[in-house]
């Protein structure tokens, strides 16, 4: 017996959310610069099994049994950066099927622990912290191996039109009824981009003045489940005809907006949430009559561990600090970062290793680059730049040498310009998006 009335259902999966039973608006009442304006977040963690995407595997899932592609013990298979992966394993446990989920190291331990927690299989890779389709050895090639196999079926949250189908059906009609149809301006954070794409559509068909506006964090960015445009330029869902406006939000931003929004509006907001409320505030006018719905896909509690990284006073007095922590360097890091005296972005790097053939220096760990590298650079893995070693001599004897520093997002290799810089080299540049962004652009890499 299903009554939203009374909260009793027959099963979890009858808590899934419709019109008939939205996820909350709430209002933003401390943080929000405005006087005219009135912004509302969409708490998406009050879907079943906590984040936004439960909505696309719910939908991902129904189409594949109707179109008989999904069955009786099926075995799926979906990379993920987490929360599709969550909402699949929960469901497939529901419904008698199996799940593997390839997906990148670097997505926060709480998620990758509560994958397996919820009964997938995963297999950890080194890829961007979302599967980026261009890398040959990441997670989503890996998925597509998998799904090749006739035991498998990959339901590709990438391409597959019923994630965007998902939010016209749920999302897009729960804003208009829960708004009285007096939305204005609807935002989104751009990861798969079937959220905005599909609430979009289903929102500008009823009135096609709504404002819809996508998010996206820096490249090299460390905010779970969203894409830089780099990467978004490769994605499918990506349709940027149908949003009015874009904007960047780097990561600093994000974490420190996320931690009012949980402080004073008490809020238990995730960092994807806060980005995509800072864009609004830079891209939405303060008038009256202005009612901005922001989504919030999910809450702060899988990301402990990006807190820790990004955040002060995370960790206790007095607790021993991370291996290499120094608030000095990291502040130089961050003057560093985006100065284009001193950072590249990766087309003109490869340029530049086409013209100039300048000495690169990989401070990744060995065995990522041992994975894939740039052709023809040396890899002295950072913790051992400042060591008294042999390895330090390959580097070029002429102080004015073109050198570029390289990594695997373009974050440790801010650290090794900076270690050049102190040796006194004046032609020096860090790689923006690191060797992922080289891959994803498709330009040459060997091997070990």
């Amino acid at each position: 017996m299903t009554d939203h009335a009374r909260r009793v259902y027959d099963s979890i999966l009858g808590l899934r959310c419709d019109a008939e039973n939205p996820t909350p608006l709430v209002r933003l009442n401390r943080v929000s610069p405005f006087k005219h304006t009135e912004i509302y977040a969409k708490l998406e963690w009050y879907n079943p099994f906590g984040a936004v995407k439960d909505r696309v595997a719910s939908n991902l899932l129904e189409d594949g049994e109707a179109r008989h592609t999904v069955g009786p013990h099926q075995k799926l298979v979906e990379p993920t950066s987490g929360n599709t992966g969550m909402a699949l394993a929960m469901m497939a446990n529901a419904r008698g099927y199996s799940l593997t989920t390839p997906l990148s190291s670097e997505i926060p331990l709480e998620k990758r622990t509560m994958l397996r927690f919820f009964g997938a299989d995963v297999i950890e890779l080194q890829d961007s912290l979302c599967p980026a389709p261009g890398a040959p050895e990441g997670a989503i090639a890996r998925a597509m191996e998998l799904g090749e196999r006739p035991d498998f079926h990959m339901l590709n949250q990438y391409v597959n039109e019923a994630n965007p189908d998902a939010h016209y059906k749920t999302t897009g009609p729960e804003i208009w009824r829960q708004t009285e149809g007096k939305v204005t301006h609807f935002a989104a954070g751009l990861g798969t981009c079937g959220t905005i794409t599909g609430t979009g559509r289903f929102l500008k068909d009823q009135r096609s003045d709504v404002q819809v506006l996508g998010i996206h964090p820096q490249d090299g960015h460390d905010i779970p489940g969203v894409r830089s445009l780099r990467q978004l330029k490769q994605t499918q869902l990506f349709r940027p005809d149908g949003y009015d406006h874009l904007a960047e939000v780097n990561d600093e931003t994000a974490y420190k907006l996320c931690l009012r929004l949980n402080r004073e509006e008490s809020i238990t907001a995730g960092p994807s949430s806060a980005m995509a409320l800072a864009g609004v505030f830079e891209l939405v006018p303060d008038e009256p009559g202005n009612l901005v719905v922001v989504i919030f896909p999910d809450n702060a509690f899988k990301y402990a561990s990006s807190f820790v990284k990004h955040l002060p006073g995370m960790v206790a007095p007095g607790a021993p600090k991370a291996a290499g922590a120094s608030p000095l360097l990291d502040r130089m890091r961050e003057n560093v970062r985006g100065n284009a005296e001193l950072t590249v972005g990766v087309e003109e790097a490869h340029a530049q290793w086409q013209r100039d053939k300048p000495f690169v220096l990989d401070v990744r760990p060995t065995a990522q680059y041992d994975e894939a590298h740039v052709p023809g650079a040396y890899n002295i893995p950072l913790p051992e730049l400042g060591e008294d070693n042999q390895a330090v001599n390959v580097l070029p004897r002429d102080l004015d040498a073109p050198i570029l520093s390289i990594c695997q997002r373009g974050n440790a290799s801010l650290s090794g310009l900076l270690f050049l810089k102190s040796l006194g080299y004046r032609n020096v540049r860090s790689v923006d998006g690191g060797t992922l962004a080289w891959r994803d652009k498709g330009f040459a890499t060997d091997s070990e």
